[in-house]
């Protein structure tokens, strides 16, 4: 042994610094994380809106404004990414089986979620004792159902009058209808296509330059939501129905252990995993309670986990029309806890037509902004039974349980454009385990 190596070295003879940095989930300093910042945001509206209810009731201009500032944008990148993920596939046959095994899964999941929901209430009854006369309910007269939708007036809005006016409405289902046509043409193309296919994909990659200046002021939206739905509402409010609340959530919960956990395991990838991979963006819809506001980082973000950029951008933008778990979820345990509230008897063939009802107004109001109420007083008025007046009880509880079902709509569309990418041997594991890793 050499007198170098005897002697004690430096780093051996000084106590090595805990690196708490190993143990942080965060990559970057804390106070910079966008995770970190939504959440503090979030505390600072409940704060805002239970101490000075004034300003809380004025500043959701920041909400709107944030959230408009996204919608503004999504309608081109669902555009742009079905375009590019049909017109680099070039098979119109794996084009199609894509798009049908996405469709076959999603409805199987929705329909597990109605059933769920529908248990869940059944068993723990949280509307039950209530005694609701709907004629009494002061909110009663601003709750108006939407037009009442059949097959033929469904199928006849999936194809726009013009482009253009798919884009102006901001209408999802016609716009990927569009993108969809459009990208056979330009796949049809072949070579002749590869100028407009790169001009394409630098509008999409400008797109997410414009997504990511915008996201810069998420912390702010989440605050003003917030502090405007507890200045509007009051925590007193909200906590009166209580009982929904906690029951939804437990919903909630027993959807993610019975359903999307095994479809996990199916899959091969970790659900808490995939959870915190994207955490900034569930946390983001938790605050502002809109799915579309993170779109645009979505698709980036399952294309940089491994998945094929065609799966993701045949899936995902679908998923967003026709894969509303949460929002299924929400249809029916606040239907049938407005039945328990306002005495409403439902049988079990009753409950069976409820389901039926859901099934299809829950593509009705697929992929329109805000639709959760008017689609559901439209059920209510479909039954028969339950009085669509009814509706207004549960406004006030409306924006928590939104923030419960838009988080698991996001989270269910994930997860599933994960699965048909597994079905379609098109992730690159490698790379998703090692983006997974790295988050955890």
């Amino acid at each position: 042994m050499s007198v170098s190596e005897a002697l004690p070295q430096p780093e051996q003879s000084r106590r090595r610094r805990f690196d708490w940095k190993a143990l942080s989930p965060f990559s970057k300093p804390l106070y910079k994380d966008l995770t970190f910042q939504v959440l503090v945001g979030m505390v600072l509206g409940v704060l805002l809106g239970v101490f000075v209810p004034i300003v809380g009731k004025n500043v959701n201009v920041v909400s709107t404004i944030f959230i408009n500032l996204i919608q503004m944008v999504v309608g081109l990148v669902v555009f742009c990414t079905v375009t590019l993920g049909i017109a680099k596939v070039r098979d119109f046959g794996k084009v199609g089986r894509i798009a049908v095994k996405a469709i076959l899964y999603f409805e199987v999941v929705t329909t597990f979620a109605l059933v769920i929901g529908l248990v869940v209430v059944n068993v723990l009854h949280p509307g039950s004792g209530m005694h609701v006369d709907p004629a009494s309910l002061s909110g009663a007269k601003s709750v108006h159902a939407a037009k009442s939708m059949s097959l033929s007036t469904f199928l006849e809005g999936l194809v726009p009058t013009s482009a253009v006016d798919a884009f102006a409405k901001g209408d999802i289902l016609q716009v990927l209808v569009f993108s969809a046509l459009f990208g056979c043409g330009v796949a049809a193309l072949g070579a002749k296509a590869e100028p407009l296919v790169g001009v394409i994909d630098t509008v999409q990659q400008s797109l997410f330059w414009v997504i990511g200046k915008v996201m810069r002021l998420a912390p702010l939206a989440a605050c003003a939501a917030i502090a405007y739905s507890v200045a509007s509402y009051g925590l007193h409010t909200l906590l009166s129905l209580g009982s929904l609340v906690l029951v939804f959530f437990l919903t909630v919960a027993v959807f993610f252990v019975v359903v999307l956990w095994p479809i996990s395991l199916f899959a091969g990838v970790s659900l808490w995993k995939l959870i915190r991979y994207f955490r900034e963006e569930l946390l983001l819809v938790i605050g502002t309670s809109s799915s579309e506001s993170v779109f645009p980082q979505l698709t980036a973000k399952l294309e940089k986990l491994g998945v094929s950029e065609s799966v993701v951008g045949l899936v995902l933008p679908t998923a967003y029309s026709f894969n509303h778990d949460g929002t299924c979820l929400y249809w029916a345990a606040t239907s049938v806890f407005l039945a328990q509230a306002t005495d409403t008897h439902l049988g079990v063939a009753g409950q069976l037509s409820l389901m039926v009802v859901l099934l299809l107004t829950s593509k009705g109001g697929a992929g329109v902004a805000g639709s959760a109420i008017p689609m559901l007083a439209l059920t209510l008025a479909a039954t028969h039974t339950i009085p669509v007046a009814s509706v207004a009880l549960i406004l006030g509880v409306h924006k928590i349980l939104s923030a419960a079902f838009v988080f698991t709509n996001i989270a269910g569309n994930c997860l599933a454009t994960v699965v048909v990418g597994k079905w379609e041997k098109a992730i690159d594991w490698t790379q998703m385990n090692r983006e997974l890793a790295a988050r955890v």
